[in-house]
């Protein structure tokens, strides 16, 4: 009789890992997955940290080595929410090999040649695998995809992102892990442009080549005393900050597109923006996360309509039960909101582990994301163009 459910062990519990605990309490009552989602044991070094996310998100079990619970025979798939680094990919490696399936937060790792070992170990070992890219999974996001295969946009010319927020732009914000380079690995290139990067791949190609710049502003911060989420507390004493404040890049994709990103976490004002524009031979298309159920379209169509020009963007409310994903929810133009795309994630990747098909974007989509992200720490180093690794 086939396995109708599928144990879960999750490592990290605070942001990433209530949002993933979210989606599994979600996923089945409201999407249906092939699937059972079974909340087993939820891991963390904190004990008392642990055993409280455990009980307030609805973990049947807790545990605070991680290596104990990718060994438990009852575990099927290993969700790693750790801080981005090198904790991924040692979690991954271990997880690989003992032929549990992985979902990983992105970026995938630290370096290129940690995200081929974690690719290569999951493929060996035959294992259904994937990252994190939550924002693929907004209906918007997903109806653009729709469009541009259409052909709606007709040839694409350009890719313009932004990723902008403001959290950290207090100099006496203390020194978080996201701003210790041992840890996170890079500032807003690895948090928030890797983003802007899975996207730009997804809707419009492989990235070739890449110029970039970055700079941190605040050069010091208070040692952080406690964390969660993107909030701290910090004492007197103060520590060099490690990673860069902004970034930004020019990128030649392989088709020919003419792309510009831009992360910074120095944006006043600017929460979570995370928007693309992308322009073509027959219209555009306008993205932003902090309107996320909203897609700007222009057609040139409209341009020659029969009673004169009607030329102008229109908005798109992707609510509809046609568009994708949001049929499993509200009716038209009962919003939801960015906890959605996590259980549209989790929906997608039980049914290909049902199904014994690959699911997306999975470790190789992560590689390629980190091939783009050391070209752009290579074209900063050399103050040129660097040409992005294949993978």
């Amino acid at each position: 009789m086939a396995k109708d459910t599928l144990n879960i062990g999750l490592i990290g519990y605070k942001f990433m890992g209530t949002a993933h605990s979210n989606a599994y309490r979600q996923v089945a009552p409201f999407m249906g997955p092939a699937l059972q989602p079974v909340m087993q044991v939820l891991c963390g070094r904190d004990a008392a940290g642990v055993s409280a996310a455990a009980a307030k998100m609805g973990w049947q079990e807790c545990a605070t080595d991680w290596r104990e619970v990718i060994a438990r025979d009852d575990i099927d798939l290993i969700d790693i929410c750790t801080p981005s680094g090198p904790s991924h990919t040692e979690i991954a490696l271990a997880a690989a090999q003992a032929g549990k399936h992985i979902f990983c937060e992105k970026p995938l790792a630290a370096s290129l040649d940690d995200a081929r070992a974690m690719l290569s170990a999951v493929q060996a070992a035959g294992v259904t695998h994937m990252v994190n890219f939550n924002y693929r999974r907004c209906p918007a996001v997903a109806l653009a995809k729709k469009m541009i295969e259409a052909g709606e946009l007709g040839e694409i010319y350009h890719w313009r992102s932004v990723y902008l927020q403001d959290w950290i732009i207090d100099p006496d914000f203390p020194l978080v892990w996201r701003l210790d380079k041992s840890i996170a690995g890079s500032g807003p290139l690895g948090d928030l442009a890797a983003h802007s990067i899975d996207l730009a791949h997804h809707l419009v190609g492989p990235i070739a080549a890449v110029s970039g710049m970055e700079q941190t502003f605040v050069k010091e911060r208070p040692v952080a005393e406690a964390m969660g989420g993107l909030q701290a507390t910090g004492g007197s004493a103060r520590v060099p900050v490690t990673v860069e404040d902004a970034v930004a890049f020019l990128a030649r994709f392989e088709n020919g597109v003419f792309g510009t990103f831009e992360a910074t976490r120095f944006a006043a004002g600017r929460k979570n923006c995370n928007r693309f524009e992308i322009n073509g031979s027959k219209g555009s298309l306008v993205w932003n996360m902090e309107t996320m159920n909203e897609l700007e379209f222009y057609s040139r169509a409209d341009e020659k309509a029969a009673v004169g020009s009607l030329a102008g963007f229109r908005l798109i409310q992707a609510t509809d039960g046609s568009h994708p994903y949001a049929g499993h929810w509200w009716p038209p133009a009962h919003i939801i909101g960015y906890e959605h795309s996590f259980t549209h994630g989790v929906y997608d990747l039980l049914n290909a582990i049902a199904a014994g098909t690959p699911a997306e974007p999975d470790f190789l989509d992560g590689a390629k994301c980190q091939a783009v992200l050391e070209a752009v720490t290579r074209s900063i180093a050399s103050s040129g163009w660097a040409s992005v690794e294949a993978v």
